[in-house]
């Protein structure tokens, strides 16, 4: 049975767990909608009806704050490409294009491209990126090992082709981004996608 000083303990996590969630979405609303630089701490603890010492407890700053808030963009990403793959084809070369169709898709919704494409190359510099986007990269490189056991595609280097096409999303997502017509941008990457994919593969769609 638990003590009153352990019940008090989960008591004490619970509400710093609640605190941190509080703070992030929040910071998230915010980053996405102002973006990074016009984004105050004080607008922050304001939304999340919280004080700038609670912040200052578990975030150093507004980019260890930024930073927080990008790694789980990344997570739920993951979640979203990994959900894809699995509703298609798992294990297949057609799985692996569904995967990287629909980050592409999910990346560049507004509020997202603002956080994760826009901003965070400023607020964290490309190597701190490279360091959290680490779940899609890994992902990739699993789908295009499958893909190349099961004779989908044709024997290759697949940590060197999961990196090719890994960097050409990322590129693509960040030049789409910069367009002046998005969706034109993004249906003609798309079109490009389809047409790598079905190149590679042994049998084309």
């Amino acid at each position: 049975m638990p003590t009153t000083r352990t019940r008090t303990r989960l008591t004490q996590r619970e509400r710093s767990d609640g605190t941190i969630e509080e703070l992030l979405r929040a910071a998230r609303t915010l980053f996405a909608e102002r973006g990074y630089n016009a984004t105050s701490l004080d607008a922050v603890v304001e939304a999340a009806h919280l004080t700038k010492g609670a912040l200052y407890h578990h975030f150093s700053g507004k980019q260890h704050l930024f930073r927080a808030v990008y790694e789980r963009e990344q997570t739920r990403l993951a979640h979203i490409v990994a959900r894809a793959y699995l509703d298609a084809e798992p294990d297949s070369w057609e799985a692996v294009y569904v995967g990287a169709r629909a980050f592409l898709v999910e990346v560049l919704a507004a509020d997202v491209q603002r956080i994760n494409l826009l901003d965070a190359p400023g607020a964290l510099g490309t190597e701190e990126m490279r360091e959290i986007n680490t779940g899609c990269l890994k992902m990739m490189e699993e789908g295009v090992r499958r893909a190349a056991e099961s004779g989908d595609i044709a024997p290759h280097s697949v940590t060197s082709l999961t990196h090719l096409l890994y960097g050409a999303l990322c590129e693509t997502a960040m030049a789409v981004a910069r367009a002046e017509d998005q969706q034109k941008a993004l249906d003609a990457s798309l079109t490009e996608l389809r047409l790598l994919f079905d190149a590679l593969a042994v049998s084309p769609r």
